[in-house]
């Protein structure tokens, strides 16, 4: 078995990694699991508890979720670029924007697709939209919106890890489960990031 394996689904966020093995130029291997029972096997369960792909396992580190794997790949091979300099002011705007999809964008179009209705105040009668970390879907986009319409990829002009992560967020938001409109800038910042090799040959496997 090689030293990195990926444990995913074809319909999974596990796409995102594989994608990022790919621009890394890794030797890997893909373990392709069901979803369902094959997920809930003991063997697979005694990497990831939960039962649900992505997994990673490079050497005896074992690695979930998808951005913690991402984050990951990126800081433990430098060399290839994917994730700014440590201390730089671009390694900030990386963690920030990588939580911020795995935060916010991630909690608003889970609401938005599954049509959860917020009420105006919590138990605590204090104003929902304060305590959502989100805030509200229009403030979620319009904010990474601005951000896209000011820079060529998330963290200024270098192609990162996090810019897998958002085109592949964006692409399964807009165009799979239709969870908001599409917005200009979203789909041109997609459009750039699905055509890179990388990408092109992940899809391909």
């Amino acid at each position: 078995m090689a030293e990195i394996v990926l444990y995913s689904n074809k319909l999974s966020r596990g796409r995102a990694v594989h994608w990022l093995l790919e621009e890394l130029a890794l030797d890997y291997e893909v373990v392709w699991l069901d979803f369902g029972q094959p997920m809930k096997e003991a063997e697979y369960l005694a990497i990831n508890p939960m039962g649900k792909v992505p997994a990673l396992k490079h050497g005896q580190a074992v690695v979930t979720e998808t951005a913690a794997i991402l984050t990951y790949l990126a800081d433990t091979f430098p060399e290839k670029g994917l994730m700014p300099a440590t201390g730089s002011p671009e390694r900030a705007a990386f963690y920030r924007w990588m939580f911020f999809i795995t935060g916010p964008l991630e909690a608003a179009t889970t609401a938005e697709f599954l049509g959860w209705k917020t009420p105006e105040k919590t138990p605590l009668g204090t104003p929902c939209q304060a305590f959502l970390g989100f805030g509200s879907m229009a403030l979620t986009l319009n904010t990474l919106e601005s951000h896209l319409n000011q820079h060529a990829y998330v963290v200024g002009d270098q192609f990162t890890a996090a810019d897998i992560y958002l085109a592949t967020h964006l692409n399964f938001g807009m165009r799979y489960t239709k969870a908001y409109q599409p917005r200009q800038v979203f789909e041109e910042y997609v459009n750039r990031m699905l055509q890179r090799p990388a990408k092109l040959r992940a899809d391909a496997l």
